[in-house]
């Protein structure tokens, strides 16, 4: 199954713009792994043979430094074990949140010059993938739903 969201289409990169840009926000991340990495023929790796995993450890390591100096972190990750509610076999080998300190911060990460390099280890690990901002919200309570 390939449904080819690596990247996000232009109305919804325009839908992001139009939020508010200086308020925290958190990035649900849910990626599938490619088995092999699709590199550009021109690509350094490309001729590497590298699995989807592996490049996305690339992806990692390359922007973490500008991640971080925007303020980002991951506030949680953890590994799905099975689908409760959806399509039985959809999976993610990914599974985390992204927090950031205003949606700016996050149009400043994907802008920089450095992580639009590191993006191409992204584009050749992904499948597929999901990226889902959030407005995060204290629960009233940690004992109820809604």
């Amino acid at each position: 199954m390939s449904d080819q969201h690596i990247d996000p289409e232009r109305a919804q990169f325009d839908a992001f713009k139009a939020l508010p840009r200086d308020t925290p926000i958190h990035m649900l991340n849910l990626v599938r792994f490619r088995d092999e990495a699709a590199y550009p023929a021109d690509h350094p790796l490309a001729a590497q043979g590298l699995s989807g995993s592996q490049a996305y450890a690339h992806y990692g390591k390359d922007s973490a430094a500008v991640f971080q100096r925007v303020g980002g972190r991951i506030v949680w990750r953890g590994t799905m074990e099975t689908m409760v509610i959806g399509p039985a076999d959809e999976h993610w080998d990914a599974v985390f949140i992204a927090e950031y300190p205003g949606g700016g911060a996050f149009m400043e990460m994907v802008t920089d010059p450095v992580y639009r390099q590191a993006v191409v280890h992204r584009q050749a690990a992904v499948e597929t993938s999901r990226l889902i901002r959030c407005n995060p919200s204290p629960s009233p309570s940690g004992t109820v739903f809604g």
